[in-house]
């Protein structure tokens, strides 16, 4: 099959494109012959090394990737409910590695068939898995009630498009979001469905006095200390991630307690292997979300020999929706 390796640890050069043998399923696995795969953050984040010294974490030479769209290509033993041949997407595997290659081994339980969905495979491996971990993020980590604000940082990446349609879903009366100064145009022009998108930069101030019940941060950083200020008694802030790198962030836990608010992080790695069950239902919530146009992004498909220039853009922020890489165009 053809896959694209990180050699070593290091910049966007480290990637290349080979070949390696055809993997089979085994036992509760399906393979997918790969159309699609979605180049994300945390791909970036694995290819640098941040998480080189976590245990269990890939080594070089390894295949970045954690979803993919496609068709089945072979059933492993167990393996029910699906037929070769049908469209699919699916989630992250393992160690959230593999999927920029021509064939995917994937585990059951995080397969989604998009048959006669209409939904096209670019679009569905951008949106499907976000939406279907916004879902999990929203339900199980900040146990949104009907009627309750949502405020998401980084309102156009990957990840945080996901959770304006996933609110609204699930009965959010408002969903603000917050771009960096660079992304106000084009923000402007985004069909997700935000009442409101304002300039990071600008906060708190530029929102007025608002609060919210929930806000959902994969920034970090200044952002994610800002966020404070636009908390009420009774909300909640879900660290998501930290794409502006500041690894060192803190904060004054008593504050929590003054303010009777909540932070809780959210890893779908950590958390989805003792709650198969919500990974479940936030896929079909998914579904139903991008084929109702509530998740509707700007994709762009690039073929595998781009690879290096898809991580480029990426650490560039050079892009408004989402990167997939394609094997063959």
């Amino acid at each position: 099959m053809q896959a694209i390796q990180a050699t070593q640890f290091g910049d966007p050069s480290v990637l290349a494109v080979v070949e390696l043998p055809d993997p089979m399923p085994g036992p509760g696995q399906i393979a997918i012959d790969v159309t699609h795969a979605a180049v994300g953050l945390i791909d970036i984040l694995f290819r640098q090394g941040q998480f080189k010294d976590v245990p269990g974490m890939a080594q070089p030479p390894f295949v970045p990737g954690l979803e993919v769209a496609g068709t089945v290509r072979a059933l492993g033993d167990g393996v029910t409910g699906f037929a070769i041949g049908e469209k699919i997407v699916s989630m992250s595997a393992g160690a959230g590695t593999g999927g920029y290659a021509s064939i995917y081994i994937a585990p059951v339980h995080g397969v989604l068939s998009i048959e006669n969905s209409g939904i096209d495979p670019a679009l569905a491996v951008s949106v499907i898995p976000n939406a279907a971990m916004a879902h999990v993020a929203l339900t199980l980590v900040a146990h949104l009630a009907e009627g309750e604000s949502v405020l998401v940082h980084g309102a156009l990446g990957g990840f945080s498009s996901a959770f304006p349609g996933i609110a609204r879903q699930l009965g959010a009366s408002r969903v603000v979001g917050t771009v960096r100064s660079s992304k106000i145009e084009a923000a402007a022009n985004t069909k997700l469905p935000y009442d409101r998108i304002v300039d990071s930069a600008e906060l708190p101030g530029v929102l007025d006095g608002e609060k919210f019940d929930v806000i959902i941060d994969p920034v970090g950083g200044t952002v994610r200390s800002q966020s404070f200020a636009l908390m009420k008694p009774g909300s909640r802030l879900i660290v998501a991630g930290n794409a502006s790198g500041d690894w060192a962030h803190g904060m004054k836990t008593n504050d929590l307690w003054l303010g009777s608010t909540t932070v809780a992080g959210f890893n779908a790695g950590a958390l989805l292997p003792s709650h198969p069950q919500a990974l479940r239902r936030g896929l079909e919530a998914a579904l139903k979300a991008a084929a109702s146009g509530l998740c509707d992004i700007e994709v762009d498909v690039l073929p595998f020999s781009a690879a290096v220039t898809a991580h480029e853009r990426m650490e560039n922020r050079d892009l408004n929706g989402r990167i997939v890489l394609a094997p063959q165009l």
